[in-house]
C-alpha cells in the first residue's frame, strides 16, 4: 500500500514538472537545474514521509541546535 502512495506522488511530481517545464525558456540552464534540484528534493522528502511518518521535523533539528545556547542564557 505504500508503493501506492510513492507512484501517487510520483505522478503527481511529473505532471506538476511536464506542466511547468514547458513554461521555462531554453536558455534558463540555472532557473532549470534549481527548479529539477527542488523537485528531487521534495519528492524524496515525501516518499521517505510516506514509509517513516515519525520522522524529525526542522522544528526539532532547530530545537536541538539551540537548547545549549537557551539553557545558557537562563544562568
Amino acid at each position: 500500500m505504500k508503493w501506492a502512495a510513492v507512484a501517487g506522488i510520483t505522478a503527481i511530481v511529473a505532471l506538476m514538472a511536464a506542466l511547468e517545464w514547458p513554461k521555462l525558456k531554453p536558455d534558463q540552464k540555472k532557473e532549470k537545474a534549481a527548479f529539477a534540484a527542488i523537485t528531487f528534493i521534495g519528492w524524496l522528502i515525501a516518499s521517505l514521509l510516506v514509509f517513516y511518518p515519525e520522522m524529525p521535523g526542522p522544528t526539532q533539528l532547530v530545537d536541538r541546535i539551540y537548547q545549549p545556547l537557551g539553557k545558557l542564557l537562563e544562568k
